[in-house]
């Protein structure tokens, strides 16, 4: 893992951006240097030159890795079968480990549309060109999450307050629900991060949640999506934990297209995303969605970015540098503590 980000990060560094940045753009708002906003609607224009426009024969796609790819290359299956007699080309599920991997792989023109998580997805829009364009949903609203902080049901602790000085466990840098609302919202519960506590990364939400289970971590904050997704598969009882805090709603996972690719594959592409419906196994999956429910991410993510702001993190390639290494880092301690 650790090699696959270190190659991961060459790639990133190596486009060469200078030339890039000299490319006339009246506006780029938070986009790295490779791409243009001149419309202001804070995802990447499409390149301006017919010539960079991108019609793969075979399409890319992937989910988040929050919980186990090959569980979710199952899952889309059916709507990866889909996407292929739909658009006339191949489809392949490309399974990624770590958000950083997912947000380089767009970047580097090797993903071509997938699912990224909330707080991810603010990497992917300015450091790899992202559009997202639909979360899941059904007829009338988009599907949300919130951010719930999990103990032991057996535990004394009832409030945030109680886990001063206690172990408690963030997802990774970049995760909305796992670190970035924490550090926003947690202070006027009387819970400061890094200062009440030491943040300890667990990699994924459903480490967090095993780690809990398991007393490794006193407590920690994860997504409520997530956690329900784990006991309606039977992974822990429900009845084992108490959730001492809940947020508001937040969207949960976008899917983004490529910025560059052509326009007529574009257009179809989101038609076969907001034309198909959840095959039932689909819908068990996702709490109920059943459908693409068609977002921007100028309206739909602002309360993420906002989150973002009032934690003091930002979406640039200095940050994308540091989730990597964190994300590196869990990858070698979850590998050491399997072999022992």
């Amino acid at each position: 893992m650790t090699r696959f980000v270190t190659i991961a990060f060459a790639l990133f560094a190596a486009i060469p951006l200078a030339v890039h940045a000299q490319d006339s753009c009246k506006n780029r708002g938070e986009l790295d240097a490779l791409y243009c906003d001149e419309n202001a609607d804070l995802v990447a224009d499409p390149p301006k030159d017919p010539a960079k426009f991108r019609n793969p024969s075979t399409l890319v796609f992937t989910y988040t890795p929050v919980e186990d790819p090959a569980v979710y290359e199952n899952i889309f299956r059916p709507f990866t079968e889909h996407l292929a007699k739909c658009t006339g080309k191949r489809v392949v599920f490309y399974q990624v480990q770590s958000n950083a991997a997912e947000i380089e792989a767009m970047r580097s023109g090797r993903l071509h549309v997938g699912g990224f998580s909330t707080g991810p997805t603010n990497y992917a829009v300015n450091l790899a060109g992202a559009v997202p364009f639909a979360v899941k949903g059904n007829e009338k609203e988009l599907q949300g999450y919130q951010l719930i902080f999990l103990v032991r049901k057996d535990s004394p602790y009832q409030k945030l307050a109680d886990l001063k000085g206690k172990k408690v466990a963030h997802v990774q840098p970049s995760s909305n629900s796992g670190n970035l609302a924490p550090r926003a919202l947690f202070p006027k519960e009387g819970l400061v991060p890094d200062q009440d506590y030491k943040v300890l990364y667990s990699g994924k939400h459903d480490q967090t949640v095993m780690g809990v289970l398991s007393g490794d971590y006193d407590g920690g904050p994860v997504a409520s999506d997530v956690f329900k997704r784990m006991v309606d598969r039977g992974q822990v009882k429900a009845e084992d934990f108490r959730i001492i805090y809940r947020s508001q709603t937040f969207p949960t996972s976008s899917f983004a297209y490529a910025h560059d690719l052509d326009p007529k594959l574009r257009e179809t592409l989101l038609k076969c995303f907001y034309d198909y419906r959840f095959t039932p196994e689909m819908q068990k999956a996702f709490d109920g969605a059943d459908r693409f429910f068609p977002i921007t991410y100028k309206e739909h993510w602002a309360i993420v970015r906002q989150v973002a702001d009032a934690s003091g993190e930002k979406f640039n390639k200095a940050a994308f540098e540091n989730l990597q290494k964190r994300e590196a880092e869990a990858a070698a301690k979850k590998a050491a503590e399997k072999k022992q």
